[in-house]
C-alpha cells in the first residue's frame, strides 16, 4: 500500500511539473502582431494619407500617458505610402502590419506616423488641398488600446478611422486640419456584419450602433459591404442611399453581433 503511494505521489510531482514547464514554455514565447486599417465614410471625393511608421509604448513602471517623445518601439509597415482611406470601404481594408515579431507585456497605445504627402479632395472638386497634420509628422495618431500580450499567440489589431470626424475645415483661414478620431478593436474579440444592397449602381451608406458603439463603410460596385471589428451586442443597422436616387432609407434592428463571426443580414432591395 506504501508502494502504491509512492508511484501515486511520483507521478503527481512528474505532472505537475510538465504543467509548469509547459506554461513557462509558452510564456517565454515571443507573441506577434498584425494591423489593418479600415476606413468610414465621408463627404469628401478622396483622403490621402501618407502612412510611415507604426510603433507602440508598453506599459511600465515609468509610463506617462502624456510623454509623446520617449518609449515608443517601431514597429514599420509593410509597405509605407500614400493611401486613399476612402477606398477603405465595403470590406477592404490596408494591411500595415504582419505577424510581426513584439514583446510580451501591455501595450498601452499604438500611432501611426505620416508622412508630408496628406491632402483631400472635397467633395465636387477635382484638385487636392493640402491637410495640416502638424502633430501627427511628430507623434503620429494616437490610438489607446491597453491590451496583454501574451507569448505564443498571434494579435490582430483593426484600426477604424474615421473620415468624417477626423477633417476640420479651420474657419475663415482656408486650411484644412487633420485632427485624427480612430477606434481601435482585437479581431478575436469582435465581430463584423454584411450583406448586400441593390441597386448595385447608387451610392449606399451602410451604418450600424449599439448606442454606444457607431461604426459604418459604404456598399461597393456589386452592392456588397461589410463592417468589421464590432464589439459583440444588438445593433441598429441603418442603409442610406445617395438623396439624388430617390430610394428610400431601410433600418435593419437586432441585428445580433457575435465575437469571431460575421453576421450576414438578408439582402436588400431599395425602393
Amino acid at each position: 500500500m506504501n508502494f502504491l503511494k509512492k508511484i501515486i505521489t511520483i507521478l503527481a510531482i512528474v505532472f505537475a511539473f510538465s504543467c509548469n514547464n509547459s506554461d513557462d514554455t509558452k510564456s517565454s514565447e515571443a507573441a506577434s502582431l498584425s494591423i489593418k486599417l479600415v476606413d468610414e465614410p465621408g463627404d469628401y471625393e478622396h483622403v490621402y494619407v501618407e502612412v510611415v511608421d507604426v510603433r507602440v509604448k508598453y506599459d511600465s513602471d515609468d509610463f506617462d500617458e502624456d510623454d509623446d517623445e520617449n518609449g515608443w518601439q517601431s514597429i514599420g509597415i509593410i509597405n509605407p505610402g500614400t493611401y486613399d482611406l476612402l477606398e477603405l470601404t465595403a470590406g477592404v481594408s490596408l494591411q500595415l502590419v504582419e505577424d510581426e515579431e513584439i514583446e510580451t507585456g501591455t501595450i498601452k497605445q499604438i500611432r501611426l506616423i505620416l508622412g508630408n504627402n496628406n491632402s483631400v479632395v472635397l467633395e465636387g472638386e477635382t484638385e487636392p488641398r493640402p491637410l495640416n497634420t502638424p502633430s501627427a509628422q511628430q507623434s503620429g495618431l494616437k490610438i489607446m488600446v491597453n491590451q496583454e500580450i501574451v507569448g505564443g499567440f498571434n494579435y490582430d489589431f483593426i484600426l477604424d478611422f474615421d473620415a468624417d470626424e477626423s477633417i476640420v475645415m479651420a474657419g475663415n483661414s482656408g486650411n484644412i486640419n487633420l485632427k485624427p478620431v480612430l477606434r481601435a478593436s482585437l479581431e478575436v474579440n469582435s465581430g463584423a456584419i454584411a450583406g448586400n444592397i441593390l441597386p448595385a449602381d447608387i451610392a449606399v451608406e451602410v451604418e450600424a450602433t449599439n448606442g454606444a458603439i457607431t461604426a459604418s463603410t459604404l456598399t461597393n460596385d456589386l452592392g456588397d459591404f461589410e463592417i468589421v471589428g464590432l464589439p459583440e451586442g444588438i445593433y441598429t443597422v441603418t442603409i442610406t442611399p445617395d438623396d439624388d436616387s430617390m430610394l428610400n432609407t431601410v433600418i435593419i434592428n437586432d441585428v445580433e453581433v457575435v465575437i469571431g463571426q460575421t453576421t450576414t443580414i438578408d439582402p436588400v432591395i431599395l425602393e
